[in-house]
């Protein structure tokens, strides 16, 4: 199921990956347009895909009757589809989850509680500008740009990875050289001390 998902990203199936992301962009604004609460926009949505399905099998039933096919189910793919856990991957998915929520509730716990200032002021940062988009977008917005991002980013990147690693390490050196200069102001400021015993000295002739 992963390969799947990435295949689809990384659009390896031009065709299907167009589908998928056409089909969620043209769902998700759907949704946008209609401007109701979100549970009947979904219910009416479910019940066009179910109605679209059955409508499906029925002119299948019927050309097989008329013996214009063979009979197969048009959902037949999806139908023998795997998507069961075994008992030790369910065990080893909880696990997983449950390690992952605790990591984050201990990162979480820190971010607040201050453990390393450089780290909360970043998650101050992100929590304003967290407001700021919410002010200008709502959420489905943001859900779209992320539905958008996810068949696009991954695909630039493949192809400029060169490009885009020396951009990144460029700002890296910066956001670490701010980094620095803010650790040693919040230390007592003042330049890194010389490790020469005693200081510099001048060299006599």
């Amino acid at each position: 199921m992963a390969s799947k998902v990435m295949d689809l990203i990384y659009w390896k199936d031009t065709e299907r990956s167009g589908m998928v992301l056409t089909g969620l962009v043209v769902v998700l604004l759907s949704l946008f347009q209609l401007r109701h609460p979100v549970d009947p926009a979904v219910s009416t949505l479910s019940l066009a895909v179910v109605c679209f399905a059955i409508a499906v099998r029925v002119y299948y039933k019927t050309l097989h009757i008329l013996n214009w096919a063979d009979g197969e189910h048009p959902f037949k793919k999806y139908l023998d589809m795997d998507i069961g856990l075994s008992g030790e991957q369910a065990e080893h998915a909880v696990q997983k989850a449950i390690v992952m929520a605790m990591s984050a509730l201990d990162t979480l716990k820190k971010l607040v509680f201050v453990a390393n200032l450089i780290d909360s002021l970043k998650f101050l940062v992100l929590l304003y500008l967290a407001t700021f988009l919410g002010k200008i977008f709502n959420g489905l917005t943001v859900f779209i740009m992320g539905v958008i991002a996810i068949f696009s980013l991954p695909l630039f990147y493949q192809q400029r990875q060169e490009q885009v690693d020396s951009a990144i390490a460029k700002i890296q050196a910066n956001v670490d050289n701010v980094k620095d200069i803010v650790r040693r102001i919040l230390q007592g400021g003042g330049p890194t001390p010389d490790p020469t015993p005693g200081g510099a000295k001048p060299k006599t002739q």
